[in-house]
């Protein structure tokens, strides 16, 4: 994508910007010299608000390249410490869905491992007992329904660390559907997975509301069939 238009905005206020991620966007520059959706989102704001040079944008979070979803940036300083703390506490909710192959042990559990991130080759790697130089690792997760064999899982993170549901949801057997960097079979044709990133509940730092955003399935001739497992909880 080279440019966002208002269709991409999921929300927007004079401190904060939720941005409905396509799969493969790249959240900040990096050595492929690719467009970011940091740059492209200054200049969108640049333009909307006629401002004459680039508008702020700070980045609160990430998303791997090939996961889609919602991800929320700073439009003020201000915002973006503030933002930042909240993350920092765990005071921010995250909710992503997943797809998979293999069915899970148990409709739902915690999972808690150690994870080592492998810098030569970009993984990361799960434990059952702590590692030197590892990061402890929480998440939740539930199934919400089948589909045509394939298992949606709502996941909740409670930390967040590097590839953490990739690493951790193929760790139990579950694979993501197209990671093959992580186990399974092939990847997909469009380099991406099949991890959405669906919503984020705050309390607003500055408004100090409650706040829930929520980003829709992408429209992609696959994702968008499970709608039919969703409902207003999810």
């Amino acid at each position: 994508m080279e440019k966002f238009t208002d269709q991409d905005v999921l929300f927007e206020d004079n401190h904060y910007i939720a941005i409905n991620k396509r799969g493969g966007d790249i959240v900040q520059v990096d050595n492929t010299g690719d467009k970011s959706m940091e740059e492209m989102l200054s200049v969108y704001l640049a333009q909307k608000y006629n401002k004459p040079n680039a508008a702020f944008v700070g980045v609160i979070h990430r998303l791997d390249r090939p996961v889609s979803g919602m991800i929320l940036f700073a439009k003020t300083s201000k915002g973006l410490d503030r933002m930042n703390r909240l993350f920092h506490d765990r005071k921010v909710k995250k909710t992503y869905l997943a797809l998979v192959r293999e069915k899970p042990a148990q409709m739902k559990g915690k999972l808690q491992n150690w994870l080592l991130r492998d810098r030569k080759k970009m993984v990361t790697k799960a434990y059952d007992r702590e590692v030197k130089n590892g990061s402890f690792a929480e998440l939740d997760y539930e199934v919400v329904g089948t589909l045509e064999g394939y298992y949606l899982l709502k996941v909740m993170p409670v930390t967040g660390r590097t590839h953490q549901i990739r690493c951790q949801l193929a760790y139990m057997g579950c694979p993501l559907v197209g990671d093959n960097k992580y186990g399974y079979p092939r990847g997909s044709l469009k380099r991406t997975i099949c991890l959405h990133s669906r919503s984020l509940a705050f309390v607003h730092p500055v408004k100090e509301e409650d706040m829930l955003i929520k980003a829709p399935l992408p429209v992609d001739g696959f994702w968008e069939k499970f709608n039919v497992l969703l409902h207003d909880q999810v």
